[in-house]
């Protein structure tokens, strides 16, 4: 447990120092149990954001998309939207032990879920309260320490 905390401080350190933003979807399956009708709300939320910043991916020569294929319904989205979007696009798929920054996209993904817990009240699991003490502590230490890193 001390060595997966240690790596975790590391990483979360890391991440509050790298020059980054980060903006996360967040989609329950119980409102949208249909495969195509959950593909179809993350294909609309990240077409209106895509839209939104556009300017800001245009002013790259090439957007680069890293993903380790975990989901295949994920990597058609995000392949079919980004290249309709922009010209000069690469999908490329990554094994995230080989890439820092898509080990902090990883992180802030899975505090961004324990910030839904903390904010539905809902309760935190056996192992969650050991690594991060008590909800306060999570909200304290982690949560609002990286809340500056979330694209508005």
């Amino acid at each position: 447990m001390e060595k997966r905390k240690g790596a975790f401080s590391r990483l979360f350190g890391f991440a509050r120092r790298a020059p980054i933003t980060y903006q996360t979807f967040r989609f329950r399956k119980k409102e949208t149990p249909d495969r195509l009708k959950l593909k179809g709300a993350i294909s609309r939320a990240l077409a209106i954001y895509l839209r939104d910043h556009a300017e800001y991916f245009l002013s790259f020569d090439k957007v680069i998309v890293y993903y380790d294929n975990g989901q295949a319904e994920i990597t058609d989205v995000l392949n079919t939207l980004f290249n309709a979007f922009f010209f000069n696009v690469d999908v490329c798929k990554v094994v995230p032990s080989d890439y820092r920054l898509f080990q902090v996209a990883d992180l802030c993904c899975t505090l961004e879920l324990l910030k839904a817990k903390v904010d539905d009240q809902t309760s935190l699991s056996k192992s969650e309260l050991v690594f991060f003490r008590s909800r306060r502590s999570l909200k304290k230490d982690y949560l609002d320490k990286l809340e500056p890193k979330r694209r508005k």
